[in-house]
């Protein structure tokens, strides 16, 4: 199918590119990679009078780490993420992403506001603690990944608003798994573990519409609070707090039970990936 009309804007800068969004009021769109864009108008799921393209914004497509946290522009692809070493997890994370076309036109700020409950960097990002920079009319703001995500491909972005950088803290360990039923898929279920000092920080992606941070039982309060390694009975019972703390729904791709089951399994295996207890059945994903 081909895409509605709409009128194009190739945007010079960031306060350019914010007040054309402004203009447009709720008719416009940001315009980057297109990965999630594009199919989108061609399904007519979105009709936007206005796209505004950021690629030619200079200052967008910066990659560094400042102290503990590695600060991405708006523009960083998701091949890039995946070839970065100065941040590991998102490295592993990027993998998972697409194929190896979509991985080099996608772009971070872009998988972030599309904000799908399925995909990898939105539940990096809320594991890592991160946040974004955001510009709008007249002002900029910071927002912190808890309050980004508000719904299922909803955030807490306004119409006139994008996203300029993202910043990522650097965990002193991590996990990720992923169970999708074809390589390139969004995952059925997937599971990201990073440790700061002694508090250890679990998100599930696709059992909400939001990436669901992983909270210790009342019974275990001490759940995620860990000195030393992490032993191998630890990481069962995160996993089975992890399991019965989820509510997801059933649909095509299995049932609720299913995906219960599922969330026990990547829980486990992300959090003993994190304590430096490989599995023997993870299998690694082609680049």
């Amino acid at each position: 199918m081909k895409c509605p009309p709409f009128d194009y804007h190739r945007a010079t800068g960031v306060a350019d590119a914010v007040a054309t969004l402004d203009a447009a009021g709720d008719e416009g769109k940001i315009l980057a990679g297109g990965q999630s864009l594009v199919p989108v108008l061609a399904l007519r799921m979105a009709r936007p009078a206005v796209l505004v393209d950021i690629n030619h914004v200079p200052g967008l497509s910066s990659l560094e780490v400042r102290g503990d946290t590695l600060h991405l522009g708006a523009l960083v692809r998701h091949l890039t993420l995946a070839e970065q070493d100065q941040h590991p997890l998102l490295a592993e994370a990027a993998r998972w992403i697409g194929h190896t076309a979509i991985r080099s036109r996608g772009t971070v700020a872009g998988s972030l506001a599309h904000a799908d409950p399925s995909a990898e960097l939105p539940s990096v990002l809320l594991a890592c603690d991160g946040a974004v920079q955001v510009a709008g009319p007249g002002a900029t703001r910071r927002v912190g990944a808890a309050d980004l995500f508000v719904g299922a491909l909803q955030t807490d972005l306004g119409d006139a608003e994008m996203i300029t950088e993202v910043e990522l803290p650097v965990p002193d360990g991590w996990g990720f798994s992923e169970f999708a039923r074809r390589h390139g898929d969004f995952a059925v279920v997937s599971a990201v573990a990073t440790r700061f000092g002694d508090r250890i920080r679990v998100v599930i992606g696709g059992v909400a519409g939001v990436p669901h941070l992983v909270s210790p039982p009342d019974s275990t309060p001490d759940l995620l609070t860990v000195s030393g390694a992490v032993q191998d009975d630890r990481v069962a019972e995160i996993a089975d707090a992890a399991a019965r703390g989820v509510e997801p729904a059933s649909d095509l791709h299995g049932s609720a039970d299913h995906r219960r089951a599922l969330t026990r399994e990547v829980v486990r295996r992300a959090v003993a990936q994190l304590a430096g207890t490989p599995t023997s059945d993870r299998t690694p994903v082609p680049a």
